[in-house]
């Protein structure tokens, strides 16, 4: 599957983080897939907190980026129509 979007937070202050992956993914088309790079577990869990659950599709979660200290994830998500 492609990917049209990718956000890459590592390092980035929480709020304003899932502020623009909220904006993002309000202008994106039905069907278009989002993948968010991250670093920080608890900011992981907050993803899926601000979004509706109806308004996406879980692809994958990959959390073997990186080594050690560098350790990241790589979420995927599709936009689904809202109902």
């Amino acid at each position: 599957m492609k990917t049209e979007y990718t956000l890459d937070f590592r390092g980035s202050i929480t709020p304003i983080m899932l502020l623009k992956m909220t904006q993002m993914f309000s202008e994106m088309e039905v069907e278009d897939i989002l993948e968010i790079q991250g670093s920080d577990a608890d900011t992981q869990k907050d993803l899926f907190k601000v979004l509706p659950d109806a308004s996406y599709e879980l692809i994958s979660v990959d959390t073997s980026g990186g080594k050690g200290s560098e350790r990241f994830y790589r979420i995927r998500l599709k936009k689904r129509a809202m109902v």
